[in-house]
């Protein structure tokens, strides 16, 4: 018989919950389990659940279960990536500007372009053209998954290439949700929201890491948050900002022996489990369950502007922009790509840049509301662009790992 110390158990499962294969197989999971139920006869009972309504109305917190996995788990998510947006631009790799340049441009270019892709599909139609935003989001756990997978002798330059592309993303999508699917903002809310946030703010600057001081001021933030109109996923971005990367001043004088090194890296060590077991994939069980409805209902959605604007920016805008952006800056005098990159391997991790899922949701519920028609064929158009992206991606990519295996 074999004992293991708790510690190590639980380290082991830090470990492979981190891994990015294991993030992206249980995202798959859920979003299989939801398309399952949802064209089964079980779908009454999968609506009944995602729409069962509770909690407290004087704080505008009487949401549907899959609101409140939208609106609550996804800033346990947010907080996440505010924490891996302190790091990598205080100690990471977009510390560096002439490091980070291509892929933040290749970021940027992924955005406009998509987005221009859907309008253009989208011209003369205003209710449709509220989700231009929708095709313009990566979802880092598919995309790092797959790349993990197929990817395993390409250059390691090329995994950071996605991910600190993958991360402007975010912060953009952050930005595009906090700017333009905020309908109306209750100032008093907000105003009111800034007192537990720097709250929270000041005790992190000093080390504080007890979760039983910090959670209740990081849940009233979000409460506020949420109260205001804005969406609530915004206050979990805006914490995890505030978590100090390095050590502070007062953190050094309340614990001298130098064990304190910030609290960013800390609390993504303990927070990032949660986000990718709970978080993410109860969201993608609650937002990915469409009744796609046959052969007929298919049809139907592939006739509708909305999904083939959204196919089109992830299957050829997310590519088409990254590229575009990343070659016209690389032959900008002092801007250099990695020597170790090459184009083709750059075409197959542009494709997986189009695999766009959890904020894309996310923002299709936002832009159309939950549950609506149009609602229902984002979903149909997010889930078909991604699976068509991740498919050349993955296919470009195999042929590659193949023969750089051959040649190692």
């Amino acid at each position: 018989m074999f004992s293991v110390a708790p510690h190590e158990l639980w380290r082991g499962i830090r470990t492979t919950v981190r891994s990015d294969v294991f993030g992206g197989a249980l995202l798959l999971l859920a979003t299989a389990a939801a398309l399952i139920l949802a064209n089964s006869p079980a779908a009454g009972w999968y609506a009944s659940l995602r729409d069962l309504t509770f909690g407290i109305p004087e704080l505008h917190l009487e949401l549907s279960l899959g609101a409140w996995a939208a609106d609550g788990l996804l800033a346990i998510f947010f907080f996440v990536v505010g924490l891996e947006l302190k790091e990598e631009f205080v100690s990471g790799r977009l510390r560096d500007p002439r490091a980070a340049a291509l892929p933040i441009a290749a970021a940027v270019g992924g955005v406009l372009v998509p987005a221009l892709f859907y309008v253009l599909v989208n011209l003369g139609n205003p209710v449709a053209m509220r989700g231009w935003a929708i095709p313009t989001a990566t979802d880092i756990a598919f995309a790092v998954a797959v790349i993990a997978v197929l990817g395993r002798f390409l250059p390691p330059a090329l995994r950071v290439f996605l991910l600190t592309l993958a991360i402007v993303d975010d912060l953009i999508a952050i930005t595009v949700i906090a700017t333009f699917y905020t309908d109306t903002i209750s100032l008093p809310w907000l105003t009111l929201a800034l007192l537990p946030l720097a709250g929270f703010g000041a005790l992190v600057q000093r080390g504080v890491r007890r979760w039983w001081v910090l959670l209740p001021l990081a849940v009233a933030t979000w409460v506020c948050v949420h109260a205001s109109g804005v969406h609530a996923t915004v206050a979990g971005v805006l914490l995890g900002l505030l978590v100090p990367v390095l050590p502070t001043m007062r953190a050094r004088v309340h614990m001298p022996d130098g064990a304190y090194d910030g609290l960013a890296a800390h609390f993504a060590d303990r927070w990032s489990p949660i986000a990718t077991l709970v978080a993410v994939p109860v969201f993608a069980f609650f937002a990915a369950g469409v009744s796609i409805g046959g052969v007929d209902g298919l049809v139907s959605a592939l006739r509708d502007p909305i999904t083939l604007g959204i196919i089109a920016g992830l299957v050829l805008g997310k590519p088409i922009g990254i590229l575009l952006t990343t070659f016209a800056l690389s032959r900008v005098p002092g801007i250099r790509m990695d020597e170790t990159l090459r184009w083709p391997d750059l075409v197959g991790m542009s494709f997986l840049a189009g695999i766009g899922f959890t904020v894309s949701l996310l923002v299709g519920e936002l832009a159309f509301g939950q549950s609506s028609i149009a609602d229902e064929h984002v979903k149909i158009g997010v889930l078909l662009g991604s699976l068509i992206a991740a498919i050349i991606g993955g296919l470009v990519l195999g042929v590659r790992n193949r023969r750089a295996r051959l040649r190692g």
